[in-house]
């Protein structure tokens, strides 16, 4: 297996330098940025193949491949850097010797969106962590997203869901991100650690804090002697990372999730402040997530012996957070189309 990882590892190196001498532009750069780094990238899953190796194997190779990512980062940051000179000096000399009859002023230029830069940066963050990247299906049964969950047909927690149910059966579009997290464990076999970004859907009144479709993000860490100091430990390492903000302090309170026992509110530090604002309402805390042990229903429903493995979940809204981070007022802004509000990202 070590040989096997080192062959691999001197490969992509190989590969790299012949990619990177294939370049010519920007797009090209960025296609061969996500083959190496993206979530399905060569990067990525070389570290995924960490987990299967001894203890000192691990010690090895994790610092090569930690290395490796380095590397690759540096030299396409390098290529990005020399290509735009290349750029502008050809847009200089294109505008020293333009046709007035063909030149065209004000083109625009397209970029992702807002909701896709910041779902890529949390899947970044995450992956960076270990973390795999899951993926559910939208139309979901009855059963994955509230029976699986600890949520049967008479739980009152069914009415905190404004559920759209669909003509057929006891299906409907998923009401949160959290059906995924069954998924997950019915294929796949402790250790599991992972996340599922997508959009969830809720019969709800549209206005500047609610629409009927929104962004969420749900992880999982399951394997033997779990705590609830392994959540509260990737909780704020990840909220450190997102806001740029070193030390930043988290708070827990208790909360009631049907899917997880003992369940937990879990609060951050206002990192726009030191003595309250408008964004934190003047308290210097912003709710950020729940989260909780995994409810041993919840583990037998996914296949997995409670009484061998334990595990942490949590989801938070991608779209809250996003509003969070840039300061957005109004969630419509993200759906509207308007030109101005996106040029900003």
């Amino acid at each position: 297996m070590s040989n096997h990882l080192s062959k691999k590892i001197e490969k992509i190196k190989d590969k790299l330098t012949r990619s990177l001498n294939e370049a010519t532009n920007i797009k090209i750069l960025e296609n061969i940025r996500i083959n190496f780094l993206g979530k399905k990238g060569l990067i990525t899953t070389l570290m995924s193949e960490l987990k299967n190796l001894s203890i000192e194997d691990k010690k090895k190779f994790g610092p090569l491949i930690n290395k490796l990512k380095s590397k690759v980062e540096e030299q396409i940051k390098k290529t990005k850097e020399n290509l735009i000179k290349k750029q502008t000096k050809a847009k200089i000399s294109k505008k020293e010797n333009f046709d007035v009859t063909a030149y065209k002023t004000n083109q625009l230029n397209g970029h992702l969106h807002i909701l896709s830069q910041f779902t890529q940066e949390v899947e970044d963050i995450f992956i960076s962590m270990g973390f795999e990247i899951f993926e559910g299906p939208q139309v979901e049964t009855d059963f994955y997203n509230f029976t699986a969950l600890n949520i049967p047909q008479d739980h009152p927690a069914r009415d905190m869901y404004d559920t759209f149910w669909l003509n057929k059966k006891n299906m409907l579009m998923r009401t949160h991100t959290s059906p995924a997290q069954i998924h997950a464990m019915q294929n796949t076999k402790p250790p599991i650690a992972g996340i599922v970004t997508g959009t969830t859907f809720r019969h709800e009144a549209v206005d500047a804090s609610h629409d009927i479709q929104f962004m969420q993000c749900e992880g999982i860490y399951i394997d033997k002697n779990v705590t609830l100091a392994n959540l509260f430990a990737v909780t704020k390492k990840f909220l450190e990372k997102l806001f740029n903000k070193k030390d930043l302090d988290i708070r827990i309170r208790p909360g009631y999730f049907p899917f997880v026992e003992p369940g937990v509110e879990i609060d951050m530090k206002c990192p726009f402040c030191k003595n309250g604002c408008s964004i934190c309402k003047k308290t210097t805390w912003i709710e950020v997530f729940p989260g909780g042990l995994i409810h041993p229903n919840v583990l037998k429903f996914g296949k997995i012996d409670p009484e061998k493995y334990s595990g942490f979940a949590f989801g938070f809204g991608l779209t809250r957070l996003v509003m969070l981070k840039h300061n957005i007022n109004d969630v419509r802004l993200l759906h509207s189309g308007k030109i101005k509000f996106l040029e900003q990202f």
